[in-house]
């Protein structure tokens, strides 16, 4: 129980309380106040309150007992909603979520542009009929929040995205300018890692997520925090050096890890031994099913490269469970049977490898996470509906 301002102890109780009737789902008054310690009377002036703002909706529990129903507490999902998206290369994923977490919609569009001033009139006019769309329930659209493959700074501004070669851009002062909606501008795998959390690992304190497809990249979540570092840049590990005189990288350095373990490194080194360009992923999974030469001796490369890197990461981290999002590697068989083999030192100590549940849906859930977060002002969110 929080004691000291009266205003600052209310609010506290409040983001205590829709936290924890977030993480149940559907959970009573007395609950409440058994879980949380706050007396009952607490929790029914605060409940009065999150009625009236029609942040929470009452059911009544069916159940065979004798006696009275209970009354059931749980976030009303339709009074607003949010907005995820991931601008990736050439393409740009978009999901709607009600307040409960819950999937409503999901668009895929392409990308035929890398003109930085396009890309946002793209969004703009997106982001404006999903606005208009949703205008009719109580809060709207309350939030958007875009996952960019690139450096994002602690002020939300891009300090650079390698694929589109856009440096030093106010994605979000730009778009805030010409629609009314709050936008928030996040690195795709500081998302992804939150992802992880929220619909997957929840009682992981020390998550390592890493994203391997265009580049590389690393969420982190350390005792329940994410770890951005000074200026917002942590987890940038696909320019970790693994090889000192390795490929030249268009960061300046050679040897990246990923010029090597990141998914173009793959189908650009498979095209060439196989003569075949524009190889696909449904291409890899035939290849690989019919146990081609060339193909599983390629995967065995990628794989011993990307357990290089892990092995880095893990003596760096120590984390206690370390999600691989990762395609390619859900395409191969015991792949992460052969991580593991590769990580046999005395000092890599890690509780769990797992490929992702999520795939590239994580970065689009993560954001509509993150933004339900933010609206209902709560520490952390948690839901149990793992779906895509």
């Amino acid at each position: 129980m929080v004691t000291g301002d009266g205003a600052y102890i209310k609010k506290i109780n409040r983001s205590i309380i829709l936290q924890k009737i977030i993480e149940h789902g559907f959970i009573s008054r007395a609950e409440l106040s058994k879980i949380t310690g706050l007396n009952k009377a607490t929790i029914s002036v605060q409940v009065v309150d999150l009625l009236e703002e029609k942040l929470v909706c009452e059911t009544q529990q069916e159940h065979n007992a004798v006696g009275r129903r209970p009354i059931m507490l749980s976030i009303n999902g339709e009074a607003g909603y949010v907005l995820g998206i991931d601008l990736d290369y050439k393409e740009i994923q978009y999901r709607i979520s009600d307040l409960q977490g819950n999937k409503i919609e999901t668009n895929t569009t392409k990308l035929d542009t890398e003109v930085y001033e396009e890309v946002v009139n793209i969004l703009i006019k997106q982001i404006k009929k999903y606005k208009q769309k949703y205008a009719d329930c109580y809060y709207g659209l309350v939030q958007t929040i875009i996952g960019v493959h690139g450096t994002v700074n602690n002020d939300q501004s891009i300090l650079f995205v390698p694929r589109y070669q856009w440096r030093n851009k106010d994605l979000k002062s730009d778009l805030e300018r010409e629609i009314d909606v709050d936008v928030s501008v996040e690195n795709t795998a500081n998302l992804s890692v939150y992802a992880e959390r929220v619909y997957k690992h929840h009682h992981s304190n020390n998550l390592l997520a890493i994203v391997l497809s265009s580049g590389i990249g690393a969420g982190i979540m350390h005792n329940g925090n994410l770890v951005k570092g000074h200026d917002g840049y942590a987890g940038e590990i696909g320019h970790m050096i693994i090889s000192p005189f390795g490929k030249a990288c268009r960061c300046g350095n050679h040897g990246c890890w990923e010029l090597y373990a990141a998914e173009p490194a793959v189908f650009s080194s498979l095209a060439e031994k196989l003569d075949r360009p524009n190889l696909t992923h449904q291409d890899l999974k035939r290849l690989i099913a019919e146990n081609d030469p060339t193909t599983c001796e390629e995967m065995k490369t990628f794989i011993s490269y990307v357990s290089i890197g892990l092995n880095n990461m893990i003596n760096s981290y120590n984390p206690e469970t370390l999600v691989l999002n990762s395609e390619l590697l859900h395409l191969y068989p015991n792949a992460i049977e052969e991580i593991e083999n590769n990580l046999q030192s005395s000092v890599s100590v890690y509780r769990k490898i797992v490929l992702s549940d999520l795939g590239r849906n994580a970065i689009v859930q993560g954001a509509c996470a993150l933004a339900i977060q933010n609206f209902l002002d709560v520490q952390e969110v948690s839901f149990k509906n793992g779906e895509n």
